[in-house]
């Protein structure tokens, strides 16, 4: 079943650039500057994603001189897939279930 935590995750990751933001930070950890680079956003809008994905702990902070970098924390990416696995396995055994109308 789904938590809480997981449909905050699941919201949080249905925004185009923080999903961009995740695919970006599953290949190296980034600073700012860097994501600003690659994503194209302004160093306001991107705070401000980067905000929401560290308060759902899909990401976490690390810091380094004047700069902040940011990198994925798997075990929660994982933790919804292995959901989502639950569900398909359920929606398979299911398949022949039809609840009849009244």
């Amino acid at each position: 079943m789904l938590t809480s935590v997981d449909t905050d995750v699941i919201r949080v990751l249905g925004d185009p650039l923080r999903l961009r933001i995740v695919t970006l930070l599953a290949r190296e950890t980034l600073c700012t500057t860097h994501l600003v680079e690659e994503t194209g956003a302004r160093q306001t809008n991107l705070s401000n994603h980067m905000k929401v994905l560290r308060e759902a702990g899909v990401v976490e902070t690390e810091p380094c001189g004047r700069y902040t970098y940011y990198k994925l924390r798997p075990e929660v990416l994982a933790g919804l897939s292995e959901q989502f696995a639950v569900l398909a396995a359920s929606a398979r055994t299911a398949a022949g279930n039809k609840r009849a109308c009244p």
